[in-house]
């Protein structure tokens, strides 16, 4: 599955790569304000059902029919209110001139990610691995047309809605020719009105967590210049890309921690520790990396050369998104939704004073910081609140290993932090080399919590 999401979000960041190219960065700063404003709407097509969903297929798989087409039929009737909601907000925004593209993208993605939610709660991810791939070859070949035709804004908004029409297809096929579920409309309104009340927590939790991690980008568009938006949202592109390593562990993870809770909760916090140790031995020297070659990165990735200093600042938050997933995971598996909801909240709190404090004043480098800050803050909370219902995760213990090959591997790479082009390969390569002997001599991650991982996912089968 990691594999695959690899494989794909290459290709993704080379449709982007090409998407920046072809338009001017204020282009781009409507294109990419646009698509976070649907993500921001699509909350209302969601109402946390999506989380809610996953959770309880895993528990009573012989129920995934039932669950999907009740979620499928509110879902449409939802759809009603968010075309409503989003064609206000691009009005207010400059952007109405978009809003069937961009209202046609938002619900195709949300049926999308429904469907394939079905294989995450059923642990079917094989075809998951095949659909990444064609998805993203899709959307390439899409993109390049447009690219070579000299397509504008909108013609790019329709080609993400056709990538993600396509996986609709594709899933709903899949699901059906593997005896999963047959996609039909029922609409049970106990059921639903019993989600609907449990999910009110994930739902408040999606609203807060996708306003804290999108609403930066329409505030440097509303704040400032297009084309800062459009500096900005270039820097931002990796960090973004780079989140599908812990999100794709976290949908792995997540069933079998929701699996621990219900037959094995002493061991949740034990579990939970380690799915944190797994996310920093990834994600640091991720940090790292880029953190020193930021600058010979952003002129190999052809991003905007304004992109630089922002995509060095914003690299810092990295390794902290990758561990945060961990308390994530542990407090929505543990039927502690609510409690991160408080934790997604703060951390709204925080993102929308410092990038209303930061923007004004330092432009699109001020939103880096207050994104790096934010981080922090959803990182401590969430800590606090899996201490206090699940355990304590023993963060310096677990940290110290991981953080110390890193930086071994941070003095390696920094005397070659200037070389470009093809010479860029060459740090990259010390970099891993660097790392990996580092982290054998340090036992970063031992043999037994590599037997533990195993036996841990062996009893979702």
């Amino acid at each position: 599955m990691l594999a695959a999401k690899v494989v794909a979000r290459l290709i993704a960041l080379v449709t982007v790569l090409a998407i920046i190219h072809h338009l001017s960065a204020p282009s781009y700063g409507r294109f990419v304000t646009l698509v976070n404003y649907t993500a921001i709407v699509s909350v209302v097509l969601d109402l946390g059902f999506n989380v809610l969903y996953v959770r309880e297929g895993a528990r009573r798989p012989s129920e995934i029919q039932r669950y999907l087409r009740n979620v499928m039929s509110l879902r449409a009737l939802m759809a009603v209110l968010s075309l409503v909601v989003l064609g206000v907000v691009l009005a207010v925004a400059g952007l109405g001139d978009l809003l069937v593209p961009g209202f046609v993208l938002m619900v195709l993605t949300s049926y999308a990610t429904l469907l394939r939610n079905t294989l995450y709660a059923v642990q079917r991810l094989s075809f998951e691995a095949v659909a990444v791939i064609l998805e993203s070859a899709l959307l390439l070949g899409l993109v390049i047309y447009g690219v070579k035709t000299g397509q504008g804004i909108t013609y790019f908004v329709w080609a993400y809605a056709g990538q993600y029409a396509f996986s609709c297809v594709y899933f709903a096929t899949v699901i059906a020719a593997q005896r999963i579920a047959v996609i039909g409309w029922r609409f049970e309104a106990p059921l639903l009105r019993t989600w609907f009340w449990q999910g009110l927590p994930f739902a408040l939790t999606f609203v807060l967590t996708i306003l804290y991690f999108r609403i930066d980008q329409p505030i440097v568009y509303a704040l400032r210049s297009h084309a800062e938006a459009g500096w900005y949202g270039a820097a931002y592109k990796p960090f973004e890309a780079l989140l599908f390593v812990p999100m794709t562990l976290l949908s792995v993870a997540f069933p079998v921690l929701s699996v621990y809770h219900r037959d094995r909760p002493g061991d949740m916090t034990d579990v939970v520790s380690r799915f944190y140790k797994v996310l920093l031995v990834i994600g640091f020297p991720m940090t790292v990396g880029i953190f020193v070659l930021a600058r010979p990165l952003n002129t190999a990735l052809g991003l905007y050369p304004e992109s630089a200093p922002a995509l060095q600042i914003i690299s810092l938050s990295l390794a902290i998104g990758f561990v945060n997933n961990a308390f994530i995971g542990a407090l929505s598996a543990s039927d502690h939704q609510s409690s991160f909801t408080w934790s997604a909240g703060w951390s709204l709190v925080a993102n929308l004073a410092l990038n209303l404090a930061l923007i004004p004043p330092f432009g699109y480098i001020g939103a880096s910081w207050a994104t790096v800050a934010t981080e922090v803050v959803l990182g401590s909370v969430s800590w606090y609140l899996t201490a206090r219902h699940i355990g304590r995760v023993p963060v310096l213990r677990m940290s110290w290993r991981p953080i110390l090959a890193g930086l071994v591997m941070g003095v390696c790479v920094f005397p070659l932090r200037n070389l470009g082009g093809v010479a860029l390969a060459l740090p990259i390569a010390v970099g891993v080399i660097a790392y990996a002997i580092a982290s054998l001599l340090v036992r970063s991650v031992s043999s037994e919590e590599i037997a533990f991982a195993r036996r841990a996912f062996s009893l979702t089968r």
